[in-house]
């Protein structure tokens, strides 16, 4: 599917590709990632492009937000049974892992629904060793409890201002 840019028989044909991959990609910003349900997998920067093949199947090309994510098919679940249910079909969902996902393709609004959820966002890959700062009350005096939260992609982290305990999505 490519986006609109030519006149005529061949840019109508374009702009209604474009369309498609517009209509594809609102129906993936209602998937939810299943281990953070406040993100969709378009707010973390999972989707990488929606393609038509030369076989008319819908292409939706997507990158795990690292290879051994356990959700990779339940995401692809997902994502099959939500484009289904909007009446897009048929659908072909494929993972690329080169080049790898980055914690710096998450959108600003999947940074701001990280900490409402009450994990900390990652920093940019430029400032990954900027301070962590706690996702309930701001301060930036916190500390590492485990490298590891509950899932391999988020440490366990303590705020030393209010004591409370968080999550923060790890730099990749």
């Amino acid at each position: 599917m490519a986006a609109a840019t030519g006149t005529g028989t061949g840019g109508k044909a374009a702009a209604a590709a474009g369309d498609a991959a517009a209509r594809v990609r609102a129906v993936l910003e209602t998937v939810m990632d299943p281990e953070i349900p406040v993100v969709s997998i378009v707010d973390l920067g999972m989707l990488r492009r929606v393609e038509q093949g030369a076989d008319g199947v819908i292409e939706v090309v997507l990158s795990p937000t690292y290879t051994g994510c356990p959700a990779t098919d339940v995401i692809r679940r997902l994502v099959e049974e939500a484009l289904d249910e909007a009446g897009i079909r048929p659908v072909r969902v494929r993972y690329e892992l080169s080049p790898p996902w980055s914690t710096d393709w998450i959108s600003e609004e999947g940074r701001r629904k990280l900490a409402e959820y009450g994990i900390a966002p990652p920093a940019l890959k430029e400032r990954a060793d900027a301070p962590v700062a706690c996702p309930r009350c701001g301060s930036e005096q916190t500390e590492l409890v485990s490298a590891f939260g509950s899932t391999p992609c988020k440490a366990l982290r303590r705020c030393l201002s209010c004591l409370e305990p968080f999550e923060h999505f790890k730099c990749h």
